[in-house]
């Protein structure tokens, strides 16, 4: 039996569902004044002000115990929470890194001063995170990371860079995987993660600017900046096995699916017009959506396996590499339909959202893993290499 053969249709328990008429009701007066090539940033819009409200009404953290702010729900609910944020656009990147993934790390790995510091402030969507992955001639390729975090008698002194790192300019902590001990030659040992306060002394960030015109993406530099040593999370040395496990949150969510989701649904509209309607456009709505259904259903599946405490690595790839590919399909098949046609007025906010999605879809297959390092992983896992 191969490692995909563990994915078992999986439903929504009714609980959970439950949840999506009140959240969507409360996004939709949120967002209503937001067009929609502002909404189709998604998770890569920011606002502040709105995550604060989510986390006023118990949306943040959810899956998190109660003892320390969290909701103490199951993971379905929040997928139940991600689809209605992501389906309607709203801009909850700056509480999205800390929800989906560093708190529940610091929640697994943590010392208990650092649970009641850290993870309460991210339900209250107060505390924001980016992740220190990525650096220079790394890439995908995390083994090889150069930046360190050397023991000292006050605790690490750090010193590196890090890369395409999502919203570091608004957040006040970034969780960095760095090397504490040995060289890059011996990969995985020696590799821990630190919490990085970015206001310290010796931290600076540069947003960097993309096709689209938005600057989510930073460069991080480190020159000699001294953590505490609370600063470690877990074990030194553990880094790999915490980022391997926190791979599995970012790589299957509906974040992976649901990327240029606005813009479909902002063409379905036109396309149910008189004007809009055509033999091509609705055969092209029908391979998307026989695309889009069973790649839920992996990604719900997915879900039941974290809900029983396991790590399912590779069928989270699989789910992130077929869905960014769906992604990224979408807008150059959209603009096919579009402009083939001839003498027709498209709405001009359908045009405008096709750009941005366009130019921002390129991304959508490197964050979270590359394409190749992700069919690496899957090719490994099912016994082809």
């Amino acid at each position: 039996m191969s490692t995909l053969d563990s994915l078992a249709l999986t439903r929504i328990p009714p609980e959970d569902e439950a949840l999506r008429a009140e959240v969507r009701a409360f996004l939709a007066e949120a967002v209503k004044a937001l067009p929609a090539h502002v909404r189709a940033r998604s998770w890569g819009g920011y606002s502040t002000e709105l995550s604060r409200k989510l986390g006023e009404r118990g949306w943040i953290g959810v899956t998190l115990p109660r003892e320390y702010g969290g909701g103490g729900r199951s993971a379905f609910t929040r997928y139940v929470l991600v689809e209605e944020y992501l389906n309607c656009g709203a801009p909850v990147g700056s509480h999205w890194i800390a929800d989906r993934q560093s708190a529940p790390l610091i929640l697994k790995y943590g010392t208990e001063a650092q649970k009641r510091f850290y993870i309460p402030r991210v339900c209250r969507g107060e505390a924001f995170f980016c992740i220190g992955m990525s650096e220079p001639n790394s890439g995908s390729d995390l083994a090889s990371v150069k930046t360190r975090a050397v023991p000292n008698d006050k605790g690490f002194l750090l010193s590196g860079q890090k890369i395409w790192t999502t919203n570091a300019h608004h957040c006040q902590y970034m969780i960095a995987l760095v090397r504490t001990s040995g060289a890059p030659e011996d990969r995985h040992k020696g590799l821990s993660q630190v919490i990085v306060d970015l206001s310290l002394p010796g931290v600076t960030v540069r947003p960097i600017e993309d096709l689209s015109g938005d600057s989510h993406f930073c460069e991080v530099f480190f020159d000699n900046v001294q953590l505490a040593p609370d600063a470690l999370i877990g074990a030194e040395g553990q880094g790999w096995e915490q980022v391997t496990a926190e791979l599995a949150f970012e790589r299957s969510g509906p974040e992976r699916l649901f990327s240029s989701i606005v813009l479909f649904d902002q063409w379905l509209d036109y396309v149910r017009t008189p004007r809009g309607r055509t033999a091509p456009a609705q055969r092209l709505a029908g391979k998307v959506l026989t695309q889009l259904a069973p790649l839920r259903a992996m990604s719900v599946a997915i879900q039941e396996k974290l809900v029983r405490g396991e790590s399912p690595i590779v069928e989270a790839a699989l789910v992130k590499e077929l869905g960014t590919t769906l992604e990224q399909f979408i807008p150059a098949a959209i603009a096919d339909d579009l402009f083939a046609r001839e003498a027709e007025d498209v709405p001009v906010e359908l045009l405008m959202t096709l750009k941005y999605v366009t130019e921002a879809s390129p991304s959508f297959s490197l964050r979270g893993g590359t394409r190749d390092i992700l069919r690496g992983m899957i090719a490994r896992g099912l016994g082809l290499r």
